[in-house]
This record gives structure tokens, sequence and C-alpha cells, in this order.
């Protein structure tokens, strides 16, 4: 087995607010989080795909090829967006930082080989990350 990782990056703003608590335990939980104006995100992103090498192209994955669904199916939906208003994923589905790895993965699940396993890396911050590597 052999791993490659792709970088991207993407900038956007949210809001972590569950509509079924009140307004007091939504300030108390997630604090400036759930600012009503939101607040934005400097996201870093690594997708690990994992796999065995194809004998024929000596690839795991075309780098190009991979470099192109991020862009296309991540960064374009998600880069200088308001997750909570902009994004359909997100209509009913609190934006955290768990949560946005996840559907990132769902995202590239579907364009990507089943033979490979895949794996996200979601930086939030320089101090905060989540990875998840499939249901």
């Amino acid at each position: 087995m052999i791993s490659v990782t792709r970088k991207a990056h993407f900038n956007a703003a949210h809001r972590l607010h569950n509509p079924n608590w009140s307004s007091k335990k939504n300030k108390e939980f997630y604090g400036l989080c759930n600012n009503k104006n939101y607040h934005g995100h400097n996201y870093d992103l690594e997708v690990t795909v994992t796999g065995e090498i194809d004998k024929e192209s000596g690839y795991l994955i075309d780098m190009k090829s991979l470099s192109d669904i991020i862009s296309e199916k991540v960064e374009s939906k998600f880069d200088h967006k308001n997750l909570n208003i902009d994004t359909k994923e997100f209509k009913n589905l609190i934006p955290t930082a768990e949560n946005i790895a996840i559907v990132i993965w769902k995202i590239l699940r579907k364009e990507i080989s089943n033979r490979l396993s895949i794996k996200i890396v979601l930086h939030e911050t320089s101090r905060n990350s989540v990875e998840y590597s499939g249901d």
C-alpha cells in the first residue's frame, strides 16, 4: 500500500448554531463561534489517497486529476462562501470542522475510485484540525 497527499485551501465563513437550542444555550456552548454575524477561517485541507500502485501507469492516482477534482468539487464550492447560507450541504447541518471534513470526504468519495481509500485532514486553525477516513 502507498499513499499520496494533495493539499488545498479555501476561506469560508460560518456560524455554529443549533436551531433546537435556546439562544442562551448556543451562546454558552459555542461562545464566539455563535456570533450572529458569522466568523471565518482560512481552511487548509489535506486529501490523502491510499491503495495499490497501478502497474501499467506507475501511479496510485494521477495527481493532476486529484487536484482538479478537489478544485472543482470542494474549493469552488466552499471558497469565499458563507457555509450556512451559500451551500446546500450546510442548510440543515451545523458547519463544525468535523462536519465539514465529513462532507468533503463524501463529495470526494463519489469522484475517486472505490479501490482507493480516502483520508481528509482539515485544519481550521494552526492549532485545530480534524481527520476523517470514512463511514
